[in-house]
């Protein structure tokens, strides 16, 4: 039988993808951000995969969507406004925004 040897730098890395994936999910879920956004397709809001096409290349794309997830939108996409969500912590926020940065 061959094992293959994984690097443990490697092996974090996918397995926080995973909970990073996880955690966000279940924050989409208990937040109602999909009963505005899809991930692949425009719902009220872009679809994820948008944002994280139009924001990748933004050295401060975190930032600036953990702004946007919790303070809300105007203009940036149509418009309809995307309201504040004050009931997602600055840590939520974060898990949310690394997350859409990740859809494709």
């Amino acid at each position: 039988m061959k094992y293959t040897i994984i690097p443990a730098s490697l092996a974090l890395a996918l397995s926080s993808g995973a909970s990073l994936a996880a955690d966000a999910q279940q924050l989409l879920k208990e937040k109602a951000c999909l009963s505005c956004h899809q991930l692949d397709k425009k719902l009220v809001g872009p679809a994820y995969k948008d944002v994280a096409a139009k924001y990748k290349s933004r050295k401060d794309a975190e930032a600036y969507l953990v702004g946007k997830i919790k303070g809300g939108s105007t203009g940036v996409w149509g418009q309809i406004p995307m309201p504040p969500n004050g009931t997602v912590n600055d840590a939520e926020a974060k898990t949310l925004a690394k997350y859409i940065l990740t859809v494709k």
